[in-house]
Formats: structure tokens, sequence, C-alpha cells
């Protein structure tokens, strides 16, 4: 699925600007600091401190009150092993590198709390929330110990043993509390820091660290979702911030301010830049997604040349059963998006049965789906007309395909930022004054959530990390016209090595190596509006996709295939 887009393209009021405006000067804001992150709930602060209003934090939250018994449980699916063949690095490793990462900054504690970092760091899988292989819980990384905070109920035997070889400790979700404050408290007698992101670390947690440095006994003060005493303090707290905390051995502790380092967790960098088994992972998995298309794709289009006609539901459905029965499926990876004609405009629509379009000869389709396999993810954009389109239709198609190619054929020196490439994707469509209203890409994990970061091609230009090889992005323009339809194609690649034949200033030059292997639909093109390149470019793609899937298709779907595929 697309991107958010940058505020400025939808002028979305943010939270903070709505209630500096609307609530009246002199009065308070409630909020959950176990629900908003350190960054989040200081800038809120800040906005309503200078209107002369307050934050304050509420124990506990008057919503958990009134939800009461009718609060569903905590979700408990099983957490597994994820294969070292597909993780590539064992977990002891994972760790070592993370305290090389400590020692350099002088953290003795870090407390990791971003369920995917928590999942790849420890090479585990859960399915606590929907499409995204996690599970509910915190890790602390400390100089000799690491614990991981979770329902130990979720462990099965293969879990705990795995956690065993790797050095990892288990201990109650609700104690994070203890183990925080202890770390803060033995931090600031040893003149070393403890580590949190501030955009991923609760205001509740960064309240637990500053009351056991302010004690400097490591007394409990909060745990998660109030089963002990919660913080109730300031989201900013006393200001503590990032800085030399001294070294070690000093005569004196380091002063609690001076503590904590608020700085983004090292984890994001290293998972997001995928090793060789994670990358063949993700080849393996588009070619099970592949196939499932494919043959999804020949059914679709022989059941409407038949004079037959199918809901958006029912097409959501026959797709996943199909990935279903692929090897290592897990799950999907975000709920399809099946929009045919106008549902198509709507960029993250949800198809019910109540409302569903039926998809017959007539309608075009704008389809958005992906798998979870216990080797990687997926994430697939194909927009198809199974009659005669417009020819206005397949303009705007062809120009989103234009800039589609324009992103996948950049070569760029290594540290471009994504927003510096957004507009590669966008231009053939400003050239007839359109655009589109979500970002072009998203980074992606390997097995795990199909939205991650810290890279992004999109317009939100404070997001200035820069694409490395090995990372996986989606390139996925396109365009939506309201109450007629929606197109967009996407592929996922990997940032790769250009052969460029300079490197100008010693840099690395990158460029995108597709992972996906559908194809897509020709009748949709202009060929007269696109250039030799681009024509080029779509054929070498469908040689491509029919090389990778030919060994695994046979009948009717090698058939549909072949056909698919004839160049241009």
């Amino acid at each position: 699925p697309p991107p958010p887009a940058p505020t400025h393209i939808l002028s979305i009021v943010q939270i903070e600007d709505w209630l500096a405006e609307n609530v009246p000067e002199g009065s308070a804001v409630g909020y959950d600091p176990w629900l908003h992150t350190v960054a989040a709930a200081e800038k809120l602060e800040a906005a309503l401190t200078e209107g002369g209003r307050r934050l304050v934090p509420l124990s506990p939250n008057p919503v958990d009150q009134v939800w009461g018994r009718a609060r569903p449980a905590s979700p408990a699916a099983p957490v597994a092993p994820h294969a070292l063949e597909w993780a590539g690095v064992a977990a002891a490793e994972k760790l070592a590198d993370l305290r090389r990462a400590m020692a350099a900054l002088r953290a003795s504690a870090l407390l990791v709390t971003a369920l995917d970092e928590v999942a790849w760091l420890l090479n585990l899988r859960g399915g606590d929330v929907a499409h995204n292989p996690v599970f509910i819980s915190y890790c602390l990384v400390t100089a000799d110990a690491a614990t991981l905070f979770v329902d130990g109920a979720k462990l099965g035997e293969a879990a705990g043993a795995a956690l065993r070889e790797a050095g990892v400790g288990v201990a109650a979700y609700g104690a994070v509390g203890d183990a925080l404050a202890a770390a803060a408290a033995e931090a600031r007698r040893t003149s070393t820091r403890v580590w949190l992101d501030p955009a991923k670390v609760n205001a509740a947690l960064k309240r637990v660290a500053l009351l056991a440095l302010e004690h400097g006994d490591g007394e409990t003060r909060a745990s998660p979702r109030g089963k002990k005493r919660r913080a109730s303090a300031g989201a900013a707290g006393n200001g503590a911030a990032a800085g030399d905390g001294g070294a070690v051995g000093e005569s004196h502790p380091t002063p609690p301010h001076r503590v904590l380092l608020e700085r983004p967790s090292p984890l994001a960098a290293a998972k997001g830049v995928k090793n060789a088994a994670e990358l063949a992972g993700m080849v393996e998995a588009h070619l099970r997604d592949g196939v499932a298309l494919v043959t999804f794709l020949a059914w679709l289009e022989a059941e409407v040349g038949a004079g037959r006609s199918l809901t958006e539901v029912e097409v959501d459905e026959r797709l996943t059963a199909l990935r279903a029965a692929q090897p290592g499926y897990r799950d999907t990876s975000f709920d399809t998006i099946a929009g045919a004609g106008p549902h198509g405009a709507i960029i993250h629509y949800r198809a019910e049965p109540a409302t569903a379009a039926r998809v017959g000869a007539d309608t075009l389709l704008l389809l958005d789906s992906g798998g979870q396999y216990d080797c990687g993810t997926t994430d697939v954009t194909r927009t198809m007309h199974f009659g005669t389109p417009s020819e206005h239709q397949r303009r705007c198609f062809t120009r989103v395909l234009r800039g589609h190619i324009a992103l996948d054929t950049a070569v760029y020196p290594e540290g471009t930022p994504g927003c510096a490439l957004d507009a590669l994707a966008r231009a053939p469509l400003w050239q007839l004054g359109l655009n589109y209203r979500h970002g072009t890409g998203h980074g992606v994990g390997a097995a795990l959530n199909v939205h991650e970061g810290p890279q992004s091609i999109s317009g939100r230009w404070h997001i200035t990390a820069g694409l490395a090889r090995g990372m996986v992005c989606s390139n996925e323009p396109g365009y939506y016209e309201d109450g007629a339809f929606g197109i967009r194609i996407e592929n996922l690649f990997v940032v790769t090595e250009a052969q460029t034949p300079f490197r100008f200033g010693g840099q690395e030059y990158l460029t995108a190596q597709p992972l996906t292997v559908v194809p897509i639909q020709k009748k949709m093109m202009v060929r007269e509006e696109m250039t030799a390149d681009e024509i080029a470019w779509v054929d070498a793609y469908h040689a491509k996709v029919l090389a990778a899937l030919t060994p695994r298709l046979s009948g009717r779907e090698l058939e549909w295939l072949k056909e698919a595929t004839l160049p241009l």
C-alpha cells in the first residue's frame, strides 16, 4: 500500500495545531504517556505551553476505565524462531554488533521498543499485530545481558531454546519498568548512559528512567498499562538530553539529565539494509507471489471473458486463497485493496460485502495486495481493464508507468535521500498537470512489516535517511480521479550498485533491481507516448518475469503468462 502523503499536499491539520486553536488558554489537555512517544509528547507539550495550556498525563487512562471488562484480552499468538536460512545472521551476532554500537557512545543499556526491531534482533516472529509477524514485547540490552519482556506463554519450546542459545533471558512483560529503572541507576553510578529512541520509546518509560536517576536506587515507578503505579509527570521530564556522559570510572556519578542518550535506534538502519540471505528470501517470496498472481490473473481474465462478474470481496478472497496455497505462506501483508471503478480512486480502500462493486468487462480494477511468507514479504499493485479502456484511462496509465520506469532506471550517489528522487516518478504526470496524494515508495521488511524505515521516497523532506545498497523499497506512483477510477503500478526493488564508468569522489552509485515478477497490462499502454528506452524497459521486464516464473507454471497459467509478456 502507498505511504502517507506529505501534510502540505493533503492540507492535514496536525493535532497540536488543532488543540492550540480550539482549547481555551489556561486549560489542561490530558494524555496517556504509555500511548505517546517521547518525541510526540514533547512536540505536543511545546505547542500547548506556548499558548498558555498544559499537557497532563492521566493515570489511569479514563478510556481504560470506561472499557472495563469489555476490553479484549491482549493478543496471545505464539512466537517462533525465524530460520537462520532466511535471517542470515544469528541473534547472538546481532547482539554483539549492537553492543559495539552502544560501546562507541558509552551506552551501558539500550531499550528496544519497536516490535519489528525486537523481532529482527532476536530472529523471532509472532502474530500479535494483523499482517505483521511481530509480538508485543520489549527488549533491554546491556553490555553483558539481554532480556526479552514478553508474555512467556507465547514462547514455545523452539523459541525458548533459540533465546537461550543467544544468551537472552525472559521476563514478564510488565517487569520492563523495574529493569529500565535499575539500568538507569547503574548507568548513573558507572558514568555511562541509557540509550532511548525518542521517536519509539513512550513518554512513560522515559519518566521511569528519570525517576530512577533522581532517586538513585532503581526503584520501580511504572510498568506497562498500569500493572503497577504509573508515571505521572510531564512529557519532557526534566529536559533529559543526549550529551557526553563522561568517561567510565569518573569519581562522581553522571548528573541525571546527562545519563539518557536520546537518539535514533541503531537497529532501524541495520534492519533496513538486508544481508544476502534476507535478499535471497525476498527473491523467493516474490517468485511464490508471482505464481499466485499469475494464476489469479489468468483465472480472472477467463471468468470475465466468459461473461461473469465478481465482487471486489470475491476478488480478494480468491487471490488470498491462491497465495495461501503457496509454500511458506503465513498471512497477507496488509488488507487487500481491490478497487473497481470509482473505488480505485480511494487510496486505502477496503471492500465490504454490503458495498462491494462488481468487476466485469467494463471495469478498471486497481489491485494492491501482498503476502507474508516464511522467507520474505511482498507488496504489489497492478491496474487492469478486462474490456476496452478509455483513451483517457490509457493516457493516465502510461504517464504513471513512465514515472515508474523513471524511478526504476534512476542512477544516484549512495546516501541520496528518497525525497530527492520522488519528483522523478511524478514528472510525467506533472507535464499534464496531474499528481497523486501519497508517497512514491516506502521501505519493506524481510519477512517483517510491509512498511518500515528509515528510508522513504516521498515529498516528506524532513526524512533525510539516504538510500543504501541492500535496502528494499516500493516504487508505486499512481493517479486517482475522484468518482471515476484509480491507477497505481507498484513493484518492490532492491537498491543495488549501478555499473557506472566513473565514481566521482570515490562514491558508489546506486540503482534499482526489481523484485516483483508480475506482468503489467500492455493494452493500457499508449506506445506512441513512450520513448524507445521505455518500451525496451517494458520488454526487458516482461522477459525477466517470463524467465523467472516459467519453471513454476504449466498449462493455462503458463500460456497466459507467455501472452502477457510478449514484447511490445
